[in-house]
């Protein structure tokens, strides 16, 4: 990562471009995931099923992650600032198009085409924001741009699920469409030019978990525990709605706590992660075994869908910046080349993950997406403890990324 501490941009133009960039990730994210909190009305206004509406995270999710080392690579000359612009255009067009949409084929080819320009964003954004600010902030810079996954969970997906309640889900995309229209008006205005400085193929991408066994690793637990989660993250709605007979001002109100816990995780694993990056990771991979069978065993009830969400969203906070500490610490000196493949792993999980998760609801029923949760999540945990310590190697002047201040 190229970094200068002569740098020619003021101070206060360089952090409110790293807070454009924290808000694009925002909005992407929460576009990305905002079906979570609609599939019911969703899939009742389309007149699909559950099932059928967890398409749109799942198409979503390939685009960005089968996509992004190949776009990269052929926007590889392209300035980043022009390149961040043009993301959220598309952002912004498709968000309105999917909410004036008439019917869902419509609505999944928007998500597909979307997609592709989120993964492009995983994998430019934190490497722009570190490229903003003088070389000594450069790992500050990518820890606020990354709480901007803490405030999409906390702020962005029930903020989704309080405008649904109270308007309807197409209004909800279209108020987003908003949104991302503003945020793109932030970084034509803020970002200045930034010329591509981190040209690398698609060969050079793909040949690096070939070398580099660390890095292998840690993209299998990525793989394993983003599966689990968002399988049955995708349908926590309809499984509270059927197991608790939960409201959707309920839901809401979980979906907050369990947003607040991730913020809560992420805070706790700043501090963690320089003292045993592994051990973060266990132990947040080890929460989330535990809060989903806690939501199977006492997630009947208000106080224990509650306190399960608590600890799911706490250990996944912990769990998400670790991953990315593990990755960086895997990879140093091919930071974006790792980024790439880590938005790839990613994405196409939550794409699985959310496929797989719509198969089990349809077919076996919600419980049963709760189910393979756990199995998947406790895999990551399983592979992270028989593997030892080769998923952290020790980097020399390296220290992990940290959760900001």
């Amino acid at each position: 990562m190229v970094t200068n501490d002569n740098h020619p941009h003021s101070i206060l133009r360089s952090w409110l471009g790293v807070s454009a960039i924290t808000a694009s990730l925002f909005v992407f994210l929460t576009t990305e995931l905002m079906p979570v909190g609609l599939l019911t009305p969703v899939s009742a206004s389309l007149g699909i099923s559950v099932g059928a509406a967890g398409l749109m995270v799942t198409l979503y999710g390939v685009s960005a992650g089968l996509g992004v080392p190949f776009i990269v690579a052929w926007t590889r000359r392209v300035n980043r600032r022009v390149l961040l612009s043009t993301l959220l255009v598309i952002l912004t067009v498709g968000n309105t198009i999917t909410a004036i949409s008439p019917n869902y084929p419509l609505v999944l080819t928007t998500r597909l085409v979307m997609g592709f320009a989120s993964g492009v964003f995983w994998a430019i954004g934190v490497s722009m924001a570190m490229r903003l600010v003088p070389g000594r902030h450069a790992s500050r810079a990518a820890a606020i741009v990354m709480s901007g996954i803490s405030v999409a969970a906390v702020v962005g997906i029930p903020l989704g699920t309080v405008l649904e309640s109270l308007t309807t889900w197409r209004t909800t995309f279209l108020i987003w469409a908003g949104l991302s229209a503003l945020v793109l008006l932030a970084v034509v205005t803020v970002i200045p030019s930034l010329p591509s400085t981190n040209a690398v193929s698609v060969r050079e991408v793909f040949g690096l978990p070939l070398r580099n066994a660390p890095l292998r690793l840690v993209l299998c637990t990525v793989v394993l525990f983003v599966l689990g989660h968002f399988g049955a993250y995708t349908f926590v709605r309809p499984y509270l709605e059927q197991s608790a007979a939960a409201t959707p001002l309920f839901i809401t109100v979980v979906l907050m706590v369990y947003g607040v816990g991730g913020a809560a995780g992420n805070f706790v694993a700043g501090f963690t992660v320089n003292r045993s990056l592994r051990g973060s990771f266990l132990a947040g991979c080890a929460g989330l075994v535990v809060s989903l069978l806690a939501l199977l065993a006492f997630g009947h009830g208000p106080v224990g869908s509650i306190v399960s969400l608590v600890l799911w969203g706490v250990s996944f906070g912990v769990v998400q910046l670790s991953q990315i500490n593990m990755t960086q610490a895997a990879a140093p000196d091919t930071f974006e080349a790792a980024m790439s493949l880590n938005t790839m792993a990613y994405n196409t999980s939550i794409a699985l993950g959310a496929l797989f998760g719509g198969l089990f609801a349809d077919h076996v029923g919600v419980t049963s997406v709760v189910w393979f949760g756990v199995a998947l999540t406790a895999a990551s945990l399983l592979l992270t403890l028989v593997t030892r310590r080769k998923t952290v190697r020790a980097v020399p002047g390296d220290a992990p990324v940290p959760a900001g201040k």
